[in-house]
């Protein structure tokens, strides 16, 4: 089952959104701009091989090397110095956006244990959606015996929609499961 959501996207989500908001252009349609992969990996203030492992689960996961974030400032009673790495984070585009954009909405997001669907009320008010998942075990790539811990981490889907109501509708109808 291949699902091409860019394809879908300019067949039918195109003239749905034109109609529904009355743009006049295809190019006021708001589009999906990018999505942000991040994973906090604060357990690798005492364990060093944490990084390693939390960097091969995104590879796995998005098809790209995720950056290294380091901590800005020394804070003691985390017991983390300033220049240590406590996330990592990838940002996909294009072709690599789409194809994990599908990957969680038709294959991971129905594989959580009790799913109902996701809170719409996640919009930033500038038309971006949030949301955190606890555990990376719900990605197929990922090999349950290889992993050495459970790690949640947050995607970000950044739109060119100017309001909430414009991302939402924008993103149900490429087939993001919200909660009715």
């Amino acid at each position: 089952m291949t699902v091409n959501i860019k394809e879908n996207y300019q067949k039918e989500v195109v003239p749905m959104l034109k109609k529904q908001f009355g743009y006049t252009n295809d190019l006021e349609v708001p589009r999906l701009a990018k999505v942000v992969v991040n994973m906090g990996l604060g357990e690798a203030t005492a364990n060093a091989k944490a990084i390693d492992g939390g960097v091969k689960d995104l590879v796995t996961v998005t098809g790209q090397k995720p950056i290294v974030n380091r901590s800005r400032k020394s804070i003691a009673t985390f017991k983390v110095r300033e220049g240590m790495p406590v996330g990592a984070s990838v940002t996909l585009r294009g072709r690599r956006m789409y194809d994990f954009l599908a990957k969680l909405i038709h294959i991971a997001l129905p594989r959580i244990r009790d799913f109902r669907g996701l809170s719409a009320r996640s919009f930033d008010g500038r038309g971006n959606y949030s949301v955190g998942i606890k555990e990376q075990l719900i990605f197929p790539e990922i090999n349950y015996e290889q992993v050495d811990a459970i790690r949640g981490m947050d995607i970000a889907i950044v739109t060119t929609a100017r309001t909430d109501q414009e991302a939402q509708a924008l993103l149900a109808a490429l087939g993001m499961p919200f909660r009715r």
